[in-house]
């Protein structure tokens, strides 16, 4: 180093701390990198998101080469940097020269290029990555000595897997829809989360249940019969014998209508329109119900439960309205039928109604993992069929009964202004 002039160790100097920067900056951009945007782009042919994922798909030598990079060149740039110091300042140069470098290597070869990196990963990456996968192919046996010694280590510590792991999981990937914000209309992020939430839905709790079912006893008289196919709000109506655990089958109403054009129109007749029914088992999620309809080619069928006893009627209209919402509203959510909002604050609804229906279209909060209807979570809370004008505190919510009839609570007053959240709730 003697023969080597002041300014040579000078200029060298510089070099290695820009070498320096240059590894300080490699790193945090690799590593910032958006690893869904990568593949984006490397399925679109982009050369520089190729390489990066090549070098990303083992972290351990990208990490084990940048550092064996920076960690000789910083040694190098401390050891000329003493000689500088000794040399200008004799023996106090070196408490001098470990001052000044390690501000320098700190603020220009560390700081500075990390924070760029940072918030610029592909403009550093990209380029980068020519450089560091020549690199990579030089020093490969130093780097393979470094991460054998490195894994060995790592297992003693009980970490056995160095390949990066990026799979979301369903509430981390419910975040990023969350956070998309303008880049996914708000409309499209309901419609994702919706989907999201599909499995954790079942068909009970979006079945039109059996106490509701428009349907039609074959065993009623003709003239009957007649009328209520005329008068029928569905395209689809369910035929049974007496009772609806005898369920015939589905006759949709365009063949029903058709009989009637040709007058031919009868019970034998409409018996042999009748479409095979489709049975749904009583649990099955959303997401599972959606494939099977596909699969099995139909867009109806009954609930039952463990004993084969009708519980429901499941469409496939109903399950994609999980989806994107109601079909027969507007895209603004208002309140339905059974709901009417009252002059003081209070809403009086039909106790009949589905719990997730009211808590989303009214943002409330009752819970949803036991009765599927408001009147089946208040005989739950009483263990008893409650008088008219019983009040009551639900999830917070002060309730009154109204309508007590057939043994069931028709109509509940909810008076939401003075909710008080349970204590360890969140909401």
């Amino acid at each position: 180093m003697e023969a080597i002039s002041t300014s040579v160790l000078v200029i060298i100097l510089f070099v290695l701390i820009i070498i320096s920067a240059y590894f300080s900056g490699s790193e945090t951009a690799m590593m910032s990198l958006n690893r869904y945007r990568l593949r984006h782009l490397a399925n679109n042919g982009h050369k520089g998101a190729k390489r990066a994922i090549r070098l990303l798909e083992r972290p351990d030598r990208l990490i084990g080469l940048i550092l064996i990079g920076n960690n000789l060149v910083n040694i190098l740039a401390s050891a000329i940097a003493t000689i500088l110091g000794i040399r200008l300042f004799g023996d106090v140069g070196v408490a001098i020269a470990t001052g000044v470098l390690t501000l320098v290597v700190l603020v220009f070869a560390e700081v500075t290029p990390k924070t760029v990196a940072a918030l610029h990963p592909e403009r550093i990456a990209f380029p980068s990555s020519v450089l560091l996968k020549a690199l990579l192919v030089l020093l490969s046996p130093l780097v393979k000595i470094v991460n054998f010694i490195t894994s060995t280590f790592l297992r003693l510590l009980g970490i056995r897997s160095v390949k990066a792991d990026d799979a979301l999981s369903q509430e981390e990937l419910r975040t990023v829809v969350h956070e998309a914000g303008a880049l996914i209309p708000q409309r499209h992020q309901e419609m994702l989360l919706s989907i999201m939430d599909l499995e954790k839905v079942t068909v009970e709790d979006i079945m039109i249940p059996r106490s509701d079912l428009y349907a039609i006893n074959v065993n009623d008289d003709f003239s009957r019969i007649n009328k209520q196919v005329i008068q029928s709000p569905h395209t689809r109506v369910l035929l049974y014998r007496d009772n609806i655990d005898d369920a015939v089958g589905f006759v949709h109403l365009r063949d029903a209508l058709r009989l009637q054009s040709k007058q031919q129109f009868s019970k034998s007749s409409l018996l042999r329109a009748v479409k095979e029914i489709y049975f749904i088992p009583e649990g099955t999620p959303l997401n599972v119900q959606l494939a099977n309809f596909q699969q099995n080619k139909e867009r109806i069928g009954l609930v039952v439960d463990e004993y084969g006893d009708i519980q429901g009627l499941v469409t496939l209209e109903d399950i994609l309205e999980e989806i994107v919402g109601d079909f027969t509203t507007s895209m603004i959510t208002t309140p339905s039928e059974d709901i009417n909002q009252q002059q003081d604050g209070s809403f009086l609804i039909d106790a009949t109604i589905n719990i997730r229906d009211l808590n989303k279209e009214m943002d409330w909060h009752f819970p949803i993992d036991g009765p599927k209807t408001l009147n089946g979570l208040i005989l739950e809370y009483l263990e008893e069929i409650p008088e008219p004008n019983t009040s009551m505190r639900l999830s917070g919510y002060p309730l009154e009964v109204v309508e007590v009839a057939d043994n069931m609570v028709k109509t509940v007053r909810v008076m939401p202004q003075h909710y008080k959240a349970p204590k360890g709730s969140r909401n």
